[in-house]
């Protein structure tokens, strides 16, 4: 929905879901893991919080927040061993994409280097390798999981 038709309450439910609702999690259970010097936290971000889109001002920008909680969220807490990420999804196979008419993916598909849309199971692997030891190293990032359609 274009900004000059949005009305606030439909800005306010997205920002509320996405970037509040990141925000409640991670405040309970931040305590625990301060507590045992330990953790890891794997926030769900969309490559649109990094290129935007026109019609989505507000998953726009609580997507860009949560990229921004998780940066921040880093610093506060690297000392203690909580390493803090973010997964940054494109164009991925779910229930929401599958209302798309067969055109329109093939359209999308054309601007993704890899030529197809990614699946669940592609962000779950990167999720699952962020929890791994494998990705100790790594703090502050967002990994974008969009076949380079970014690049």
């Amino acid at each position: 929905m274009l900004l000059m038709r949005m009305k606030q309450k439909d800005f306010e439910q997205v920002i509320d879901v996405n970037l509040v609702g990141t925000f409640n999690v991670t405040k309970n259970v931040i305590s625990h893991m301060l507590k045992a010097h330990s953790g890891r936290i794997i926030n769900i971000s969309s490559v649109v919080g990094i290129c935007g889109n026109a019609g989505q001002t507000n998953y726009a920008a609580s997507k860009a927040g949560i990229i921004g909680f998780t940066k921040s969220l880093a610093k506060e807490v690297a000392s203690r061993n909580i390493l803090v990420n973010a997964v940054a999804p494109g164009f991925i196979e779910t229930s929401m994409t599958e209302i798309l008419k067969e055109e329109v993916k093939q359209e999308i598909s054309k601007d993704i280097p890899l030529k197809r849309m990614g699946s669940a199971q592609d962000v779950a692997n990167c999720v699952k390798f962020l929890t791994s030891e494998d990705s100790s190293y790594i703090t502050g990032q967002v990994l974008q999981v969009d076949g380079g359609m970014l690049i």
